[in-house]
């Protein structure tokens, strides 16, 4: 499995990479105004300081709704750096968009997914990534990582390329769960990652064997 770190914050997202398990990065409209960036040309700015950060895929979403303003920004974004991903919704204007851009070579990434059959549309169109919402479902007590493996199933039956990213993941077990799914990758908090490295066992192993060494080493 990938993962993407969903944020646009770039302290987080260094310390990600640092990790050295990093794939990509995933933003959105409401990520980027919780870091304050305003404007078109500050945020074109701040997927280009993203992109010098990470040597991976990066999700870089429209604002337009309508179908030719869908195509100019995502051109736009594209252009910005070799490996931006265009986020599109997945509304018939987003998926004539994908389908667009599919047949530019532009890589797309279809936002907003809440059934297999927003999936399949998305797939047909030639979507890169698809991005089902794990935890907003789970809002409205759906089954957000059940959908993700209906769509995992369906891919795989079809022989679609189109990548399952799971989105919207809240926690480390959220995680778990979309391994056991199949989704080709994960995207999700800083916090979420680095609590797969949580384990008491291993707290108390380190502990005991630092203990030991003080013991004999004086």
């Amino acid at each position: 499995m990938k993962f993407f770190i969903d944020t646009a914050n770039l302290n987080q997202i260094r310390e990600a990479n640092e990790l050295g398990v990093l794939d990509g990065v995933t933003t959105n409209p409401s990520l980027m105004a919780k870091e304050n960036i305003r404007g078109e040309e500050n945020c074109r700015r701040h997927y280009a300081a993203i992109c010098a950060i990470v040597d991976g895929d990066v999700s870089a979403e429209v604002i337009a709704t309508d179908y030719e303003g869908m195509i100019r920004e995502g051109e736009e974004l594209a252009a910005i750096h070799p490996n931006i991903v265009v986020k599109l919704p997945c509304t018939a204007e987003g998926i004539r968009a994908v389908r667009y851009f599919a047949g530019k070579g532009i890589r797309t990434n279809c936002t907003l997914v809440f059934s297999p059959g927003q999936a399949l549309l998305a797939a047909k169109a030639g979507a890169t990534y698809v991005s089902p919402f794990v935890g907003r479902l789970d809002d409205i007590c759906s089954d957000g990582v059940e959908l993700v493996g209906k769509i995992v199933e369906m891919y795989r039956y079809y022989g679609y390329p189109t990548q399952v990213l799971a989105a919207s993941i809240r926690h480390t077990q959220h995680i778990m769960q979309c391994v056991e799914a199949g989704a080709d990758v994960a995207t999700c908090p800083l916090a979420a990652i680095k609590g797969l490295l949580r384990h008491p066992l291993t707290d108390s192993g380190l502990a005991a064997f630092l203990a030991d060494h003080k013991r004999v080493n004086g």
